[in-house]
């Protein structure tokens, strides 16, 4: 065997001629003709509208305050309190239930899992139903 007789082992891909019409790369950095090249109007008014009220920042889309609520059953407040004690954030990070977030004391809320026999204050907390009502049951306040 020479070396003019060598032959690679797969075929060469075909280059592909773009911008000469056709379905390969349309335009190809040539720009649009025609209609579509005019100035004007090109979308129904109101799409048009929300467009141009809609912010123009990166990742806008993704943007969401971040949520910095800890939920607390009702067992862990009976295992962490006494009969008659106010229960609220500061109190929960003062107790090591809950800690501080970027130096303050987070939005809480109650959730009824548990069982409840004191006799509690609950103050600035976000509390549900289930949790409100076992907590009256047992003679606390929720204010």
């Amino acid at each position: 065997m020479q070396i003019h007789q060598l032959q690679p082992k797969h075929k060469s891909k075909d280059r592909m001629i773009v911008g000469r019409g056709g379905k390969k790369g349309t335009y190809s950095g040539r720009g649009g003709k025609g209609q579509t090249a005019r100035a004007g109007r090109k979308l129904a008014p109101i799409i048009r509208e929300l467009i141009k009220r809609y912010p123009k920042l990166k990742g806008y889309k993704a943007f969401v305050l971040a949520d910095n609520t800890v939920v607390i059953n009702l067992d862990v407040i009976e295992k962490n309190f006494k009969d008659g004690e106010v229960v609220n954030p500061e109190t929960l990070v003062v107790k090591s239930v809950i800690s501080q977030f970027k130096g303050k004391s987070p939005k809480v809320k109650i959730l009824g899992n548990g069982k409840i026999t004191k006799k509690i204050i609950i103050e600035s907390c976000k509390i549900s139903k289930s949790a409100k009502d076992l907590v009256e049951k047992a003679g606390g306040v929720v204010r």
